[in-house]
């Protein structure tokens, strides 16, 4: 019985010891430096935004839009999905419309970005800002910074000749709600005010004078 008992306090001290040694060798391995575990170097990184040049220190794995938000507090540009698929991170770069959350800010240096803050100001509204009051082309709001980059981009598309998937005469380019529809289709309302939308862009359209609109 003896030798039993004996035994199992052995086991049992040994336990013990593995038990409380474990948590020690854990900790060790996990603050052991890795030669493949050094941070990341920041980067230099210059942009001209809504006019004004900023020069930023950045991890080179920011996103654009990350890059807006928390570093330049930029927030009118709204991070939605982060994957590309609602369009709510909408800018416009170097003239051409783009998923801010899809792309790295380090990949845009030295170019010029607008966001919604870049387009019109409470007291001197740019008039798709204007159009999208008049005809009630938001309802919570919060799509329609990147739905307003997106339609000022959309009808400069037009007005330069760009071809869409819908367009029937690649040499007369023209406004139609079928062009409007499918290039504001990256662009999702949950609220679904696309007819307004519409709505708003053709008043811009039609105030631009831009010729040879078709219905």
């Amino acid at each position: 019985m003896s030798s039993d008992s004996l035994t199992r306090r052995s086991l049992l001290q040994g336990s013990a010891v593995i038990a409380t040694a474990a948590p020690t060798l854990s900790a060790a391995s996990a603050t052991a430096p890795s030669p493949n575990s050094g941070a990341k170097a920041m980067m230099p990184v210059e942009l001209t935004v809504n006019g004004r040049e900023v020069h930023l220190q950045l991890d080179p794995r920011t996103s654009l839009l990350d890059a807006l938000r928390e570093h330049l507090h930029l927030t009118g540009t709204k991070k939605g999905c982060d994957h590309g698929q609602c369009g709510a991170c909408t800018v416009i770069v170097e003239g051409r419309r783009i998923n801010s959350c899809l792309t790295l800010a380090v990949m845009h240096d030295g170019e010029t970005v607008t966001t919604i803050e870049g387009l019109g100001t409470p007291e001197a509204l740019h008039p798709m800002q204007k159009a999208f009051i008049v005809h009630d082309g938001y309802q919570c709001g919060y799509c329609t910074p990147g739905q307003i980059c997106s339609a000022v981009s959309v009808l400069e598309e037009i007005a330069a000749g760009i071809p869409s998937h819908v367009t029937q005469d690649l040499d007369d380019v023209a406004l139609s709600d079928a062009e409007l529809r499918e290039r504001m289709s990256g662009n999702i309302c949950r609220c679904a005010a696309y007819p307004n939308i519409i709505a708003a862009m053709r008043d811009v359209y039609g105030q631009s004078g831009a010729k040879g609109e078709k219905a």
